[in-house]
């Protein structure tokens, strides 16, 4: 098992699928950053060499925005919100769904939150 970016990838998977496991990695990106390391995306990762692997974790590092990062973005995204108790904020703090989804007979997990 290999680790890069807080991602553990099995070896048997292929580069530009096993990237997309990275928080912030689509696989649009996974094939761009295989195209700018010169690293065909069908090779498997126990095929990688170390510089290979450093290269990618470089590459991540510094164009795109992954994992623990990504993550305190959307939470202090969501706490903005809910300090200037817009709609969507409130929702937030409810538990309830935000984006304008019924709710009487759909969101059961939500109104379950609510009910305990």
């Amino acid at each position: 098992m290999f680790s890069i970016s807080g991602a553990r990838f099995l070896s048997d998977e292929q580069v530009r699928i096993a990237s997309t496991k990275i928080n912030g990695i689509g696989p649009k990106k996974a094939i761009q950053l295989c195209y700018r390391l010169g690293i065909s995306g069908k090779i498997k990762i126990k095929e990688l060499t170390k510089y290979q692997i450093d290269q990618i974790e470089e590459m991540i590092g510094q164009d795109h925005v992954v994992h623990w990062e990504l993550k305190r973005g959307e939470r202090a995204d969501i706490q903005r919100l809910i300090s200037i108790s817009c709609y969507r904020g409130i929702r937030h703090q409810d538990g309830s769904p935000l984006r304008g989804q019924r709710t009487h007979t759909n969101a059961r997990t939500c109104r379950k939150q609510i009910r305990t």
